[in-house]
């Protein structure tokens, strides 16, 4: 079940958003009484309430708005306790001077803006003597393993427990929770309504991650990356997930390079099924995880990593061949690229996967980056030509493949290739698709050539990786019309 927070200033805004979120299909609601600018009428709030309520009154220290006394505040919960509200929200440290009182339900709760302290365990068993319906334990997360052991306090608890971590390292666990057993998780009204950090909206809770439909058999997926929170790939892997029936939920989860062993660990331990891998993780998760095919060896990174038969870890790239298909596209039929003169920009790990299709493929590849010496390092590992960033437009190619950041959102007015470099009938594949119409899509267009964009390598990759992680196969079309969507919702 979500728990949406309302925080407003004003009772009728305050019962406004209850109906409207009762319509929206809420089952349950916290009013965050602490936001209100006059002092709170408790019986106005829950008269003829829509949904079932769990009343809060958090003081300042806890990251709240409650700036009376805090006999004051005490007293307005139990106010909210005679007047049989169904949750009261009671901090630990005045849990024991609060009794409890007819149906209403005790969640105590313990939070730390500070940090993930390590005696989790001791503070959940604190908490569990002060007789709580529910206990509520929330802490600051730096790292994925914060999260782990945060909601390794769940899967055994003897009392129904919510916890999870705020902050962005901490956002996925407000929806693995679920799959552990907590009886609900919070969420915002609205992406620009968050009462504490990582908290995500009622919509993507509902739509993107169908919190509700969560359950102890629901197989864990994500994408692991530094930074994640712009990845569009949970709205790809789980709106298919659902269109083919598949118990199964996708995450982002910000891992940075020196937090990957353990996060990897966590997972593991965490039963995760699949993950999805981008920058700056896909040559050191292949280090870690070796159990690939020989092309993914000579690669040299790996994007994603799945469970095989034995449940044991193999890493795969799919951005390979999602490449190779892309540039594909803009032959024409019967056409090849064997002998085609290919001119790549670019020297990262995307452009190693391409580079190395390409040259698989029998095309005359040439490569170019800002930086020269990774260019020259990258051509004499493929056995290709260096050509000088400088010199990259008198380069003739039948076929342009840029695999920079130049021209990604929010710098759409740059191109890594200029107009007049352009000639009509080339083949321009530009690997960036936020926006799809870069710059560079934009004036190849202009002058004739044939143009193909990054979502179609998005769409591959993922199409492919998605039939790793449950075996069955996803809409390039749906895929695709998602993918769109996503990028337009985005850009709001």
């Amino acid at each position: 079940m979500i728990c949406v927070s309302i925080a407003r200033t004003r009772h009728r805004m305050m019962i406004a958003e209850h109906q409207a979120l009762a319509q929206r299909g809420a089952k349950l609601v916290e009013l965050r009484i602490d936001w209100l600018s006059s002092n709170p009428d408790i019986p106005r709030l829950l008269k003829d309430r829509p949904t079932p309520v769990i009343l809060t009154c958090r003081r300042a220290a806890d990251g709240g708005k409650w700036h009376g006394t805090e006999e004051e505040r005490q007293r307005l919960l139990r106010t909210a306790i005679v007047s049989g509200v169904e949750y009261i929200d009671l901090e630990d440290d005045i849990a024991k001077s609060i009794p409890k009182y007819g149906k209403t339900k005790r969640i105590v709760s313990h939070h730390d803006f500070n940090g993930t302290p390590d005696h989790l365990e001791e503070i959940w068993a604190e908490m569990a003597e002060m007789k709580p319906d529910i206990i509520k334990l929330v802490t600051l997360a730096s790292s994925p393993s914060d999260c782990f052991r945060v909601l390794s306090l769940i899967k055994n608890a003897r009392i129904p427990t919510v916890a999870f971590c705020m902050s962005e390292f901490g956002a996925w666990s407000r929806i693995v929770c679920a799959k552990l057993g907590a009886p609900f998780s919070y969420a915002a009204f609205s992406p620009d309504r968050q009462v504490a950090p990582g908290q995500l909206p009622f919509q993507d809770m509902q739509e993107i991650y169908a919190y509700d439909s969560i359950n102890a058999d629901t197989k864990l997926f994500g994408v692991i990356g530094d930074p994640i929170g712009h990845s569009l790939s949970p709205l790809l892997h789980n709106k298919m997930m659902r269109k083919i029936g598949f118990n199964g939920v996708y995450v982002p989860i910000r891992v940075t390079a020196d937090q990957l062993p353990r996060a990897l660990d966590d997972l593991t331990e965490l039963d995760f099924c699949g993950l999805s891998v981008t920058i700056p993780h896909k040559e050191a998760v292949l280090a870690a995880y070796p159990n690939c095919e020989e092309v993914v060896k000579q690669i040299g990174a790996a994007n994603t990593l799945a469970r095989d038969d034995k449940n044991e870890w193999q890493t795969s790239n799919t951005d390979y061949e999602a490449a190779l298909e892309s540039v594909k596209l803009g032959l024409k039929p019967g056409e090849t690229l064997d002998g085609k003169r290919v001119l790549l920009l670019g020297a990262g790990g995307a452009a190693r996967a391409i580079g190395m299709g390409i040259v698989r493929a029998g095309g005359a590849l040439a490569i170019s980056s800002r930086t020269s010496a990774r260019a020259k390092t990258l051509s004499t590992e493929l056995g290709c030509r260096h050509v000088t960033w400088e010199n990259r437009g008198a380069e003739y190619a039948d076929i342009l493949i840029n695999c920079t950041p130049v021209g990604m959102y929010p710098n759409m007015d740059d191109t890594p290739f200029q107009d007049h470099w352009l000639r009509e009938g080339m083949i321009v594949f530009d690997t960036i698709y936020t926006p799809e119409n870069t710059l560079l899509i934009k004036q190849a267009q202009g002058r004739g050539c044939t143009t193909i964009t990054g979502v179609e390598m998005f769409i591959r990759q993922a199409a492919a990786q998605f039939e790793r992680f449950t075996g069955q196969s996803a809409s390039l079309d749906e895929l695709r019309d998602t993918l769109r969507r996503g990028i337009s919702a985005a850009r709001g």
